[in-house]
This record gives structure tokens, sequence and C-alpha cells, in this order.
């Protein structure tokens, strides 16, 4: 059958939106939840909701537009500069969030922009944003579980 085994088109985009995030908050040097917490629950959901429209927009446009529309101003949170190993397109770690919001949203019968909301200002982040770290690469199953232990499982 034709477009089985595709993503849903809202996971796709709820990857957008994720990998959004990531790249605005590398633009502006800043941690994962300012830049969630300025665009705040009822932008993300417009964000969301036109993510269908917003994907075929220049990213270096959206992040000028949504800086300046959001205020979110330059911090000094540089992970990247820290990185002793290869690091992750934005695009990658939005798939890794998209991946655990989907299970934490699923788990706890939410909508993905409060779980969302949730998931970038809990301790995971910290640990994803660590690209030292191997938590990145780990299997959503595990950071699935992690998230819900609270810590990194052994």
């Amino acid at each position: 059958m034709i477009g089985e085994g595709r993503e849903d088109q809202k996971q796709n985009d709820l990857f957008f939106v994720c990998g959004l995030i990531e790249y605005i908050a590398r633009k502006t040097k800043n941690r994962r939840s300012v830049v969630v917490n300025s665009i705040g629950k009822e932008g993300m959901k417009h964000i969301y909701d036109y993510a269908d429209v917003y994907h075929c927009e220049n990213i270096d446009k959206l992040n000028d537009e949504f800086t300046v529309e959001y205020h979110i101003s330059v911090g000094q949170y540089d992970n990247l500069s820290k990185a002793k190993y290869r690091i992750p397109t934005h695009w990658e770690i939005g798939k890794v969030y998209k991946r655990l919001i989907i299970d934490v949203a699923t788990a706890t019968n939410s909508d993905y922009i409060d779980t969302l909301m949730v998931v970038f200002n809990s301790w995971i982040v910290e640990e994803i944003d660590n690209y030292n770290s191997s938590m990145f690469f780990e299997s959503p199953s595990y950071l699935f579980e992690s998230y819900k232990a609270g810590y990194a499982l052994a």
C-alpha cells in the first residue's frame, strides 16, 4: 500500500518544530527551554499548526522572524563549542526530541505541544545537549525510560 510505514503528518510537523527549536537555540546561544518558554505554548501551537507551511521557508528567515516576534535575545549558552566530537545537526536532534515527545505524550495521554513544553523544560535536555556523551545517540526506548526515571539509566 502506498504510504505504508510513512510518518504521520502531525509527527512530521512535530519533527519540524523540534528541529526549529534546536536551530533557534543554537543561533541565539540559548538553552532550549529559553527558546520554548519565550515562544510560549500558544506560539508553539501556532508554529506546529502551520509547520507544513513553515517548512517551505528558509530556516534562517524563520529564525530571524521568530527571534524578533518572540523577543528571543542572544544568550551565553554554547554547547557546540564544548563538543569534542561530531556535532549532530539540528534535524538529527529534532528527531531525538520528536521521538521522546511522542513516547511521553502517548504514555501520559497528552497532546504534543503540552508534552513538548514539559520535555524541553526537563532535566533530560541538558543530557541530550552534551555532545560529549552518548545520550543523543541512545535508543528512543532508553531515552523514554530514563526520562520516566528522572535520571540517565545505567
